[in-house]
């Protein structure tokens, strides 16, 4: 998938203005944050089992290459393959390699984001590979020519349902339809056929169990299984990150995802798929294949970006930030939106190529808050801007600002003559007003936003005529 992160600003500003997606945003806001509530309602100690959580991923990291290794060794004693990739170069060779090898013409795709950061179905089709998305979401952006997701759970979040019956209509050649389960009807006719011709299926996984050389996959529609175990050869493609220890582990992981993620207790399918078909076996495929995925995963071990690689994927994070909100996940420029895009994108694409995005959150932590398995996306994002200003990707103008204010909170005299005179000037800014309505050197920052216009004494002035004056009469000092 094609990286487009430079330019969240003008993006976002485009989305801001779009008067049919801000309705379909707004209507779809509270969607998740709603059923999570209650959801995560129904746990005993909702903070311990986060805490519990954060730790196991945690210890699962720390020794990531022995985990690694015990779920190799497992995986391929039970007929399975594991193979690894570096890049996404070396996805997409991988799985064209494992298709070719089985003569492979057609392949039908669950959900998988990791595919979409390697752009696997652009190699599927290049080397003559007919790539089919099963996922409701990702099928109906498949034939929208290949539009990029906006969320990682609900891909299609920013669409309604006119313009998916609209498209339905020109793609399947079929009236237009309004009526959602008739809608849903008619994808699952159209994608039959393909799930009962494909040669090949390609899921990603949300965890990976190295006692028992498993996969579990987490879906709330049946494509899941219909594409793990239909065709002959099914080939798992996932980080490395992704696996944990244990089966408990797995356990406790699993209380938090489905709640955090959609509001479920415990989502529509919950598949647990260890090794090929088995003689007695009922269905499964005959051909096994995991591609574990590095892909900037390994440098991040160990370093000050380590605790990114808990996430579990849930999308919480972005359902919770205002920023996300108001602009939709496609503004981001790549496969990963909201908080944990303006973090991974940066790590994963190179900080160059996501100038914007570290810059695009409010730091109000909100994300922080809800991540189950309490990843500090705040400071992550500081530390990324951090980093832009050593590497003088920012504007020059901006590094100069922060160096002028790093020296002035240097000198406190300074600092709080400075505060004097500009808490004063805010205040004549706002003309007798209670807000300001464009704010002097920099006006964009009150175009979309309020300003309130500022009392006119600073902070420690207001204290000391409050400490002078004494405590109201009739009332205590407290």
């Amino acid at each position: 998938m094609e990286i487009r992160s430079m330019n969240f600003k003008a993006r976002a500003g485009q989305k801001l203005a779009d008067v049919v997606l801000q309705e379909n945003l707004k209507r779809a806001k509270s969607k998740f944050i709603d059923s999570r509530i209650s959801a995560l309602a129904e746990l005993d100690d909702f903070e311990a089992t986060r805490e519990a959580a954060k730790n196991l991923r945690d210890r699962s990291l720390a020794d990531l290459d022995l985990w690694l290794e015990k779920f190799e060794q497992e995986a391929t004693r039970r007929g399975a393959t594991v193979l690894w990739a570096k890049d996404n170069a070396e996805v997409c060779q991988r799985v064209v390699d494992i298709a070719r090898r089985h003569g492979v013409k057609k392949v039908t795709k669950s959900k998988s984001m990791l595919s979409e950061e390697a752009g696997l179905n652009q190699a599927l089709e290049a080397a003559g590979i007919q790539p089919v998305e099963t996922d409701l979401g990702e099928y109906i952006l498949q034939i929208n020519d290949n539009e990029p997701p906006s969320h990682i759970i609900a891909p299609v979040f920013h669409k309604n349902k006119e313009e998916i019956s609209t498209l339905f209509a020109r793609t399947h050649g079929r009236p237009a339809l309004t009526d959602i389960q008739m809608m849903t009807r008619e994808a699952r006719e159209v994608l039959r056929p393909h799930f009962l011709s494909a040669d090949m299926g390609i899921s990603g996984g949300n965890f990976l169990i190295a006692e028992t050389g498993s996969v579990a996959l987490v879906t709330n529609e049946g494509n899941g299984r219909m594409v793990t175990t239909l065709p002959p050869v099914h080939v798992v493609v996932t980080g490395i990150e992704k696996v944990v220890p244990t089966l408990e582990d797995l356990a406790t992981l699993m209380r938090l995802l489905p709640r955090s993620a959609t509001g479920q207790s415990i989502s529509n399918y919950f598949s647990l798929l260890t090794g090929k078909k088995q003689t007695g076996d009922q269905d499964g495929p005959e051909h096994m294949y995991f591609v574990l995925v590095d892909s900037g995963r390994a440098d991040m071990v160990g370093g000050e970006f380590a605790e990114m690689l808990r996430c579990i994927r849930c999308g919480a994070c972005m359902n919770h930030c205002p920023v996300y909100q108001a602009v939709g996940g496609q503004a981001y420029g790549w496969v990963y939106p909201g908080p944990m895009g303006s973090v991974l994108t940066p790590l994963f694409a190179g900080l160059e190529n996501a100038i914007d995005l570290p810059q695009a959150a409010t730091l109000c932590n909100q994300c922080g808050v809800v991540c189950p398995v309490k990843i500090p996306l705040p400071d992550l994002l500081r530390r990324l801007r951090e980093k832009q200003i050593e590497r003088r990707l920012r504007p020059l103008s901006e590094r100069l600002a922060l160096k002028a204010w790093a020296w002035m909170a240097r000198h406190p005299a300074l600092y709080a003559l400075g505060t004097k005179l500009g808490v004063r000037y805010l205040k004549w800014l706002a003309g007798g007003e209670d807000r300001i309505r464009i704010l002097g050197l920099v006006p964009e920052w009150t175009l979309g936003r309020d300003f309130p216009a500022p009392e006119g004494k600073t902070f420690r002035e207001l204290y000391v005529r409050r400490a002078v004056a004494g405590p109201p009469q009739g009332g205590a000092a407290k």
